[in-house]
């Protein structure tokens, strides 16, 4: 898995996870975010384009060496400031409450262990801060859930943990946000791999 994670993996989500409609989510995902940033799974920069200019610094928290390097034209295209601030979003090296938002973009669903890295959210936000995110996972039909859970796992083979069966809003909740909005649906595509939610929470005074 060495060659392949290393220099297969981080293309192919580069071209799966960029083009125009997918552009569509990340506007809604980031739209009248401001302040400073936390993004884990950062990847190669596709939500860089759609960050408002009042977002004051983005801490980006991406642990593939070759997904940070093609997100360097994403990043020089952008007036918004990066700083990459560590490989592991279970195991943040940012102070407690310094946040004043945090995304999650196609990330819960590969992270080892989502609820460690929520819950470094969670300590990371000031309270009132929001956390967004937008995530594919298991849907509400019942035979496509048994097509999920057929490929979960294969999908994890073949790209790193990936699963097809996580359900993005209630790990948001468990961790201790309130969540304020979230809205399920297909995108385009095969629909074992494009039930998204997106979705929106805060992190309680």
């Amino acid at each position: 898995m060495g060659i392949y994670r290393d220099r297969v993996l981080p293309r192919l989500v580069d071209a799966a996870c960029g083009g125009a409609e997918l552009g569509v989510w990340r506007a809604q995902l980031t739209a009248g975010l401001s302040g400073r940033v936390v993004e884990i799974g950062f990847g190669s920069g596709h939500n860089m384009a759609h960050y408002p200019p009042e977002v004051t610094q983005v801490l980006a928290v991406e642990p593939a060496s070759l997904a940070r390097r093609l997100a360097a034209p994403r990043i020089a295209a952008s007036t918004v400031p990066v700083e990459f601030a560590g490989l592991d979003g279970q195991v943040l090296e940012i102070a407690d409450a310094s946040c004043d938002a945090a995304v999650c973009a196609f990330t819960l669903c590969t992270i080892p262990e989502p609820e460690l890295a929520l819950a470094e959210l969670l300590r990371v936000v000031r309270p009132g801060g929001e956390v967004r995110f937008l995530e594919h996972g298991l849907a509400d039909d019942p035979k496509v859930q048994r097509r999920q859970r057929r490929i979960d796992p294969f999908q994890k083979r073949a790209f790193d943990g990936c699963h097809l069966t996580r359900r993005p809003t209630e790990l948001v909740a468990a961790a201790g946000f309130e969540v304020q909005a979230s809205e399920s649906r297909y995108a385009r595509g095969p629909k074992p791999w494009s039930w998204f939610t997106i979705g929106r929470a805060i992190r309680p005074a």
